[in-house]
Order: C-alpha cells, then structure tokens, then sequence
C-alpha cells in the first residue's frame, strides 16, 4: 500500500555517486513512499538529470526537485525541463523552486533570489505550460523578447516553494502549490510555519487547505548504528548551524548565546568543511556536546516506534505530509513498517496525490 504522505531526500546529503539514486528509487517504491525529493549540488547532484533517472525506474512514486534555483538556468529551459518530466512520469512531477544562498549566488555572478523575481518567474512558467507565448517580457525575472513551448500545451505542473522564514511562508502560501519547510523545526515552529502558509494563502483569497505542506523530520532512529546515528544528526544540525544559524535560531526561538558559543569553539571555528561530510566520530562526539538536547529533540529518534510516534506529531501540527530526512529508504523501513500501524484512518480514506505538489 503507497503512502502518499510520507517522502524521502534522495541522495540526502553528500554524494558522490549519483547511481545510487537508481536504487534508493526503486526501494523507495517497494517500501509505499510516497514522493522522493531531490535538491541540488553544484557537484554531482544535478536536478534535472537526477529527476529524469527517478523517473526512468518509477512507476508509481512522486518526484520533486526541492529545490532548484531559477536564476541558474533560463526560464525556458526550466519550462521545458518541466513538461519533459511531468509526460515522462505522467503527471508525477513537481517543480520545486527555492532562494538558495545568496553568497553563493555572488560568486557565481547569477542575481541574488528575490520574492518579486519568484513570483514573475512563476507566471512565466504556467503560461508557457498553458501553451500561452511570454513576449516583450521586463520583470524582476528579466527581460525576455519572446518565450514559447507549444500552444497546444495545457499542462497542469504543480509548483512548490522551499522557505523557513515567515514572510517567505507567507509568500509560499500566496503563490506555490506546495511548500516544503526545513529539518530541525521544533513542534511549536512547525505549526507557526503552517500558519503562516495558511495565512498566505487566505491573504491571496485562494484555498488555504488548497496548498501542500510537507514538514521535514530528521529520522535517525535506533535500529541505526551509533556512528551513523552520529552524524545524521548531530552532523546535520551541525551544518546548517555552519550555514544559517542565525536563521534557525530565529525561526525556532533558541538561545543566540549557544550559537555564538557553538562558533567560538576552536574546532567548530577552524573546521575545514560539513560537519555531516567530513567530521570524525570523536569530532561528532565533541559537537554534540555543544548542542542542547532541545535542539537535538527536534527530530525522530529512539525505537522505530517512537520515530512513528513523531511522525505522527507532524501532522498534529498541520503538516500535510512527512519528508523522512537523512535516511535511504533502506535505512527507514523498520520507522515505516512501524508508521503503518498507527497511520491515521483518516489518510488511508482519502489518500492524497502521488504527485507531492498537490492533493
């Protein structure tokens, strides 16, 4: 039996081989996930290529890219990138966009991500899916003389937005059809974040159940080794906290002195990369004891049970669906197999979609 509210990353994290994708796919399928979600690298992670090979060896499973980055590729591109993976898949795909880092963005020399750029982009895209030409175009997306795919395109491709922050939630609500929120939210900030896409949506005199949210849930039980354990969650906390803890404290309401203490220590300060990537598990080891259990509490941990138990706890929160994250779906079966013993009636009455970016 699928179940279409529960995803996974695939490839989470750091990969260098992208093959294993193929794999993690196909298990994922056989395990009932519902949708697998691939976000990007300038590495070896490439979205579309990797969308394209999930949806090569699925027949069933929901792919989304969460997330990409418009500036990184002209519109029509994406568009085009689009339609090819939603008859590929038929009607399985879902265009994740998000802002990404602006830092990196600079060195790249690419425009930094706004809303306003967002939204244009958006539009673009559902008209040239709708088989409606885009000329003498100037907006905060760009200036484009004349964009067209088909007219005889009507191709109804959801649209999802990433965000953490909540005029960007706000913003999400307004505009995607789904939304995908970030790992390490605790309970209390879960349903602030649904709220406020609620909000959103209401403010824009659309449908406020109408939009998609996906929660993602750092899934690190037990049955895990120790070292593994390690550093799919004290390692991943630890990197985004290298990334954007500033942001994260704000959204969860945390102690701005644990984070400047974090960053003071000597290990974390001279550290030459991730910390879920490269760290040592005696380096792992003395991160965690940097980090509050609060902090560490905002994930599925203990018994497979326990972990379905959270899971659970997502949707308390108003979450529409649970990106099971850190885990291959290998790694999350027993959390799985645990999850379908208590999965809500209500989900198994009236399933959603397949197809992550809508009901």
């Amino acid at each position: 039996m699928d179940l279409p509210e529960l995803g996974f990353y695939g490839l989470a994290g750091h990969s260098g081989t992208p093959r294993d994708l193929l794999d993690q796919v196909r298990a994922g399928e056989r395990t009932g996930l519902g949708a697998v979600f691939l976000s990007e690298r300038f590495t070896t992670k490439e979205a579309a290529t990797l969308s394209g090979a999930a949806g090569a060896v699925s027949e069933r499973i929901g792919i989304a890219t969460a997330a990409t980055n418009h500036n990184t590729r002209h519109p029509l591109l994406t568009a085009t990138f689009a339609t090819t993976m939603h008859r590929l898949t038929g009607g399985r795909f879902a265009l994740g966009l998000g802002r990404g880092f602006d830092m990196l963005f600079d060195v790249m020399g690419v425009p930094r991500v706004t809303s306003a750029q967002l939204a244009d982009f958006i539009g673009i895209m559902r008209r040239l899916w709708h088989g409606e030409p885009v000329v003498d175009h100037h907006g905060p997306a760009g200036d484009f003389p004349y964009l067209s795919q088909d007219a005889a395109f009507d191709e109804d491709i959801p649209i999802m937005l990433t965000a953490m922050g909540e005029r960007t939630l706000e913003f999400a609500g307004s505009i995607a059809d789904g939304v995908v929120l970030h790992t390490f939210f605790t309970d209390e900030t879960l349903a602030r974040s649904v709220a406020a896409v609620r909000r959103g949506a209401e403010k824009a005199g659309r449908d406020p159940a109408g939009v998609r949210v996906w929660s993602v849930l750092a899934t690190v039980g037990d049955h895990l080794d120790e070292e593994a354990r390690l550093r799919k969650l004290v390692g991943r906390l630890a990197t985004y906290l290298q990334g954007y803890g500033d942001l994260m404290i704000r959204v969860n309401g945390w102690d701005p002195a644990v984070l400047a203490a974090f960053r003071a220590d000597d290990l974390v300060a001279g550290f030459p990369g991730a910390f879920d990537a490269i760290a040592t598990p005696d380096q792992l080891e003395h991160v965690a004891g940097l980090l509050p259990d609060e902090w560490l509490a905002a994930a599925a941990t203990g018994s497979p049970e326990k972990c379905a138990r959270t899971v659970l706890r997502q949707f308390d929160g108003g979450a529409d669906g649970v990106i099971l994250h850190g885990v291959t779906p290998a790694e999350v079966a027993p959390v799985v197999a645990a999850y379908r013993e208590v999965r809500p009636a209500r989900l198994a009455k009236e399933p959603a979609s397949l197809n992550p970016g809508r009901f």
